[in-house]
This record gives C-alpha cells, structure tokens and sequence, in this order.
C-alpha cells in the first residue's frame, strides 16, 4: 500500500501529484463481462415462462398487461425510481461519510450511525406511507422514501472505506506537503473506493427491490404488474413481474461493479 504514495512522486521535492493507476478496461473479470449474456437469458426465460403459464381462461386479460409496450413503459418507470433514488442517496451520503471522519463529527459517528440504523429497521411500506401522507400520490414520494431508505448503506461504507486506509499511508503523504484536501481526494477516497462501491450496490439492489412498492402510491413501476397479478391471482403476471425485478436487480448490480472496476486503483483491490 506504501507503493502508492512512493510511485506517486516524480522528482526530488515534488509533492504527490499523480492518482493510483485505475484498472483497464481490458482487465475487467470474466464474470464482469460474462453478466450481461446471462441476464439476457434469464429475461428471456421468465417471458417465456409467464406466456406458457397463460390459460384460455386468462388469455385476453394476460395480453393487456403482459406485452412489450406496457411492459417497457413500467420497466423505465422503474428504472427512473431506482436510478434517481440510488443517484441522490450517493450525491448526500459519501459528503456526509467523509465529513463524519474530519475534525469534531469523528465523535459523532457512532450516535449518528445508531440513528441511521435505527431508521433502517422501520419498514418500507411504512416510510412510504409516512411520506404519502405529506404529499400527493406519484412519482416524488416513493422517490424520496426510497432516498431516505438507502442512504444508510452507502453513508456507512463511506466512513468504513476511509477509516480503513493505512495511516502510514496518509502520513507519508502529509509528509511530502500534500494538502488535506488533496489526502483525501487522491489517497483516501481511491483506495477506500471498493468499500464504497460496495455500499452504493448494497443500496441500489435495495431501491430496485423496494421500488416494486411505488405503485402502491401510483409511482408506477413493475409492481403494478405484479399487483395486478396479486389482485386477479394470476401466477403469468406475478411470473412476469417478479422475474424481471429480479432480474432488473442483478443488472443494476452488475452496472455498478462495472463501474467500480474502471474507477477503482488496482493497487486498491
């Protein structure tokens, strides 16, 4: 780890100037990119396996629900929710991280964390119909109720990543005249990055889980399908619906280890 302040410097008296090397491209791992092959058969085995569970029975009220043009428009619904909710949690909880591991919040890290676990075990149905409550039916309270509900996981990995990196290492650094602004934008956050990453996963899994819940407040969504599912008890529409919030997960996953991968320092891994 040592080596990453040593090879940043490039000349007697000059101060550390140059990141950690990020990782290539061509060197991302073979489940990395073999991911999305098998995401793509897993969709298409659940459509296959919703239609070859449609009765004569069923059949006209399956086809107004099940077919590419509703399905797609909940799918970006969907997507929205999570994307946006998973975005806002990031852009609030890695400042806040950082800044409980600087000057006097360092004291205040376990009390604030408590607290944040805290709000972690109230249900999501229930944040979401607290939220309801303030607003209007749509879009904005099952954004923020999914905001509110995954900034944990990225907020806690944030002050687990930095607190983790060697002090030598933030010494050494300190020592060749770096700045405290440039300790923690070039040393600690690129090698606490995989920590991180992992918590921004955490968090977006969980908003794609959870958002199958916004249609109860009208956000649309998979979970309409499977509500309408739920509500006619129609095993192809749960099929249908859950399957591709499964698989939606998995993808929003393996987009985020993607992108942990490019940004993180091989040194750091």
């Amino acid at each position: 780890m040592t080596s990453v302040v040593e090879d940043a410097v490039v000349g007697p008296g000059t101060a550390v100037e140059e990141a950690p090397p990020r990782r290539r491209l061509g060197r991302l791992s073979v489940r990395t990119v073999v991911t999305p092959f098998v995401l793509v058969v897993a969709a298409v085995a659940v459509w296959k396996l919703a239609e070859s569970r449609i009765t004569e029975f069923d059949r006209d009220q399956v086809r107004s629900v099940l077919n590419r043009s509703f399905i797609q428009a909940r799918l970006w619904e969907h997507v929205k929710l999570s994307a946006a909710s998973t975005a806002l949690a990031t852009a609030v909880a890695i400042p806040a991280g950082v800044a409980m591991t600087r000057g006097g919040l360092r004291r205040m890290t376990k009390p604030l964390l408590w607290f944040a676990n805290a709000g972690q075990t109230i249900p999501t149905v229930s944040v979401l119909a607290l939220v309801y409550t303030f607003m209007s039916l749509g879009f904005r309270p099952a954004l923020i109720a999914l905001w509110i509900y995954s900034i944990l996981p990225i907020l806690q990995n944030t002050v687990v990543g930095i607190r983790g990196v060697d002090p030598d290492i933030v010494e050494a650094a300190r020592g060749m005249g770096m700045s405290p602004r440039g300790v923690l934008l070039r040393i600690e956050l690129p090698l606490a990055l995989p920590v991180i990453i992992a918590g921004v996963r955490t968090a977006v899994v969980l908003n794609v889980g959870t958002a199958a819940l916004g249609s109860f407040v009208g956000a649309g969504g998979l979970g309409q399908v499977i509500d309408t599912g739920v509500t006619n008890l129609n095993d192809p529409l749960l099929y249908a619906g859950a399957g591709l919030t499964a698989v939606l997960a998995l993808a929003a996953d393996w987009l985020v280890a993607l992108i942990g991968e490019v940004l993180t320092p091989i040194r750091a891994r």
